[in-house]
């Protein structure tokens, strides 16, 4: 597993670089962290590069890719550089994905900047890119060198952005920890203690994907509100008005796929009303349409988790507690997209 240090940069980057010998060194940053996080990073750094790229989830392709590997081959880039990720989780994925295909691999570091990348996407080595609009259909296990939060960053989040990250933090209480899922869901958004609950979500996924790597069992279950919430996000992903964030998305999901868990008897109604209660109160209603409803879930037949033509889906039997690997059908799919939706009521 990779070393997760949370605190400031002038101190967990810098001891990291002084005990290791880089040839060289780049940084990827958007153009909203080149603006914001870059100028505190710079002066902690030797000569190095920066790789400034456009922001936001419609960049994480191929094309974006090929700027980055020409940035690196035309800086001169050896087997023996470093590249530093400095953003969310579009970085981190996209950053990561470079540096562990360029010259067969070259190490780099997780600089989380956002609530997201904090408490999940830079933690655990999944790295990859959109293809033909699909979410992460192309990529790579692949364990950073290291991954340095520094809880600052967050200061520089709107809003919307804190509170897509917070989908992921509850995602791990519902899935692992009942008595930190009942702390969170009686606080507001701007009540929440995010160093606790930063350092909080990194342990859980340490925890699970230390006993299981490369997904073929017990990491499925940091699945849980993504099958459908994937599914939600990659179907607004080209419709501006309609997009909406990772978190948000997830949102949707977890709602969705806990009335599937309570249909199957896998938790009760009290466990739904307050998964239901609290997220709306957080998240608002997307407003599904029952015309959205069947091109997300031909969706969902993509997703990387499915075998033999079946979806499985990793759903939580009781609270901090998650199942991963259960058959569902289309039409159980659908009626948890109805519940969401108040279709079905």
């Amino acid at each position: 597993m990779s070393t997760v240090a949370i605190a400031p940069l002038a101190e967990s980057l810098s001891a990291f670089l002084n005990n290791h010998d880089f040839s060289a060194i780049a940084v990827i940053a958007d153009n909203h962290t080149a603006k914001f996080c870059y100028p505190d990073l710079k002066p902690l750094l030797p000569k190095h590069t920066l790789v400034r790229i456009k922001a936001g989830e419609e960049q994480k392709h191929i094309a974006t890719c090929e700027l980055i590997w020409d940035a690196f081959t035309r800086s001169g880039f050896d087997r023996y550089a470093l590249v530093l990720n400095l953003g969310g989780g579009v970085i981190g994925d996209m950053g990561g994905f470079c540096a562990a295909t360029y010259k067969r691999g070259i190490a780099f570091a997780q600089l989380p900047t956002t609530l997201l990348a904090q408490v999940d996407a830079s933690v655990g080595g999944k790295l990859g890119i959109d293809f033909n609009g699909l979410k992460n259909h192309i990529g790579v296990f692949q364990q950073p060198n290291a991954v340095f939060i520094d809880p600052s960053f967050l200061g520089t989040l709107p809003e919307r952005e804190l509170r897509s990250g917070f989908a992921e933090v509850i995602k791990h209480c519902l899935i692992a920890d009942t008595a930190m899922w009942d702390t969170i869901r009686v606080r507001d958004l701007d009540e929440q203690d995010w160093p606790a609950l930063v350092a909080h979500s990194v342990a859980v996924k340490q925890r699970v994907v230390a006993q299981d790597p490369t997904e073929k069992g017990l990491r499925k279950i940091l699945n849980f509100g993504h099958t459908l919430g994937h599914a939600v996000e990659t179907y607004y992903l080209n419709m501006p008005r309609k997009r909406l964030l990772h978190g948000e998305a997830i949102a949707v999901g977890m709602v969705a796929e806990a009335f599937m868990a309570f249909q199957k008897d896998m938790i009760d109604q009290t466990l739904l009303t307050q998964i239901e209660d609290y997220l709306f109160s957080v998240y608002g209603n997307a407003r599904l349409s029952e015309a959205d409803i069947e091109p997300i879930l031909k969706l969902t037949k993509q997703d990387k988790k499915n075998r033999d033509n079946q979806v499985l889906m990793s759903l939580i039997d009781g609270s901090g507690s998650c199942t991963f690997d259960v058959p569902v059908t289309m039409a159980e799919m659908r009626r948890g997209l109805l519940f969401y939706s108040g279709l079905s009521r």
